[in-house]
């Protein structure tokens, strides 16, 4: 299975002045965690990294550190996400006919939920992790700040990454987007916008995405209590 992970974001909303996924987050960077469960999961062969080219020597850096430097392969980003996308397609290997995606800020992805996603993108066309919705959704009017509607709870889902799609629908999906000017978040938007069926995979409630410090000290929160999971389950057996 072939990944790309978007990673040419900036650090304004973390109140940083470098790239969010370079920061520190226990011991290692963010995207250092991100990459660790993708090098962990079973069925990811090749991992693309879509960012600036002034980061490339940091990323390579923890690239080199983790033991993935034949792994994982460099493409430059654009000045979007959906554009980072587009030139993360262009740069699959020829013979890459199924994709995944990941945001590197969603540095608490299991290797497990990337497995269960390349599992599923067998029998599927596209897909998106996600979660069911616990909060009470309202729809609010901008202008005034009215409540205009209160949606079903049971019919919306949280999307998370990975999503997993055929490279050669979502490149069309892409080249239509650019044709019609769409501008989306993800790229499940874009294949529903050109009428393409998006299954839901079952995601993970911690599979959050580091946005702000805050964030930052819950994933550590998260990460510790694995560790300390993981060690009662050794010293167990």
């Amino acid at each position: 299975m072939y990944l790309l992970i978007p990673a040419a974001g900036s650090g304004r909303r973390m109140g940083s002045d470098r790239n969010k996924l370079l920061l520190p987050l226990l011991g290692q960077s963010v995207i250092a965690w991100t990459l660790l469960a993708a090098k962990q999961s079973t069925h990811i062969r090749w991992i693309g990294i879509v960012c600036q080219p002034h980061d490339w020597q940091d990323f390579k850096d923890i690239v080199a550190d983790l033991g993935l430097s034949k792994m994982v392969h460099f493409i430059q980003g654009g000045s979007t996400r959906q554009e980072s996308v587009y030139n993360g397609l262009k740069g699959l290997p020829a013979v890459a006919d199924q994709v995944l995606i990941h945001d590197g800020a969603r540095c608490l992805a299991t290797p497990e939920l990337f497995d269960r996603c390349a599992e599923t993108l067998q029998t599927c066309k596209g897909l998106i992790a996600a979660v069911p919705v616990k909060d009470t959704i309202k729809v609010v009017n901008p202008a005034n700040k009215i409540i205009e509607s209160t949606p079903d709870r049971a019919n919306l889902w949280a999307a998370q990454t990975p999503q997993g799609f055929v490279v050669e629908d979502l490149l069309r999906c892409h080249e239509e987007g650019i044709r019609q000017g769409w501008e989306v978040t993800d790229d499940a938007a874009l294949f529903e916008q050109c009428g393409l069926p998006v299954q839901i995979v079952e995601g993970e409630e911690t599979n959050l995405k580091v946005t702000t410090p805050v964030d930052l000290t819950i994933a550590e929160f998260i990460l510790r209590q694995r560790s300390s999971a993981n060690g009662s389950a050794k010293g167990e057996g």
